[in-house]
């Protein structure tokens, strides 16, 4: 078994570093603050082919893999994280859920601009009383004609995107959900008051008002949510690629502190108490760094595995929150300060630990592995 990238994987990622360093370093630590998507950024990675990677080229990707977008993930986040959000977008989540199950049609007139860099897609799932229990959601598609009529609301999503990819209640039960397509400028579609996550980021309600969609905007039909659910796999990866990348920039800045940084008449890297901090990091950030190499490189004929996502998903995120932490332990005030990336880097690290499925939804997955069985989260049923 070779642990070790191929000669073309270490290509790709020294020119993606390249680029990374010649487009995105300058003016880093400015973008991370700012909370709306980069859209130029977008459009000049589409056309260094950083969107896209893991897509058919039939469909106007790349032909690339998922471990390809993971390592551009990594590459891009070495020079700027925030830009690494561009490469998320591009290629994990709605966008590869869109790839795989749209049509032609749907293709043409959704896909392309997506992966252009001229507009993003993001996922409307959470509801105000559906979030790890999706299963709940109650945003509902009506018949009406050739289409339907979409009533009810949504949270958490980007109020920026262009294009969202609306989960759906078709029919009553599990088999009863699905997904449409639909533009920010649908009639009877408003977004409600912007709010701010701790990460800086925005967020707003979304809310359905009889929208009307027609037939050839459904993406997934009654019965499609296992589809769309494996998809979100996809997310998973790129959530926990982000986490990881996050954490070894902090890594990577505290230990050039931490040999600059003189105190007592010494670098700190000569304390061993610090030694021992930047050893634990460096297991925490491999360990956590396999994981997530297996899980994408085991998916490279499909979706990733809903175990071995976990277990990266899990460990990445913690990881990614856990280094950011211990940099800014290392670097003290200036850490703290946003003179640095490593703050903003904690912030938004916190988040992924609860967006795309929360760490005790992961550990719920793994014990339901681990001890064969299905573990409902719901209340017994009454006895009749």
């Amino acid at each position: 078994m070779d642990f070790r990238l191929s000669e073309q994987q270490r290509m790709f990622v020294s020119s993606v570093e390249d680029f990374a360093r010649r487009e995105l370093a300058d003016g880093a630590l400015a973008r991370a603050h700012e909370p709306k998507f980069p859209h130029s950024l977008a459009e000049k990675m589409a056309a260094a082919g950083l969107l896209g990677i893991t897509i058919p080229q039939e469909h106007g990707g790349l032909g690339g893999t998922l471990m390809d977008a993971v390592l551009a993930i990594e590459s891009i986040a070495r020079f700027c994280p925030r830009s690494a959000d561009v490469i998320q977008e591009g290629n994990f989540g709605a966008v590869r859920v869109l790839a795989q199950f749209s049509d032609d049609d749907q293709k043409a007139r959704y896909l392309a601009p997506v992966l252009a860099g001229r507009e993003i897609i993001a996922v409307a799932m959470t509801e105000p009383d559906a979030g790890s229990a999706v299963t709940d959601l109650r945003t509902t598609a009506t018949p009406d004609g050739d289409g339907f009529r979409i009533n009810g609301s949504k949270v958490f999503p980007n109020p920026h995107a262009d294009i969202y990819l609306v989960y759906v209640r078709y029919a009553p039960g599990l088999n009863g959900i699905g997904s449409v397509l639909l533009r920010r400028t649908a009639p009877g579609f408003s977004i409600g008051k912007t709010s701010t996550f701790m990460s800086g980021a925005h967020w707003a309600p979304l809310f359905f008002d009889n929208v009307y969609v027609p037939r050839e905007d459904v993406l997934l039909p009654e019965g499609g949510f296992k589809k769309q659910i494996s998809g979100f796999n996809v997310e998973r990866i790129g959530n926990a690629a982000r986490s990881l990348a996050y954490g070894q920039y902090c890594f990577d800045l505290a230990r050039d502190y931490a040999l600059q940084r003189n105190q007592f008449g010494r670098p700190l890297c000569e304390f061993q108490g610090l030694q021992w901090k930047f050893a634990e990091m460096k297991v925490k950030l491999e360990a956590s760094r396999m994981l997530l190499y297996r899980a994408a490189t085991n998916a490279d004929d499909g979706f990733p595995s809903g175990d071995e996502t976990s277990l990266a998903k899990l460990l990445c995120n913690q990881t990614g929150f856990e280094v950011a932490n211990e940099a800014m332990q290392v670097m003290g005030g200036l850490g703290y300060t946003q003179e640095t990336l490593v703050e903003y880097c904690l912030r938004r690290s916190r988040g992924w630990m609860i967006a795309g499925g929360s760490i005790e939804m992961m550990k719920n997955r793994l014990a339901e592995t681990i001890f064969g069985r299905r573990f409902s989260q719901r209340p017994p049923r009454a006895a009749e």
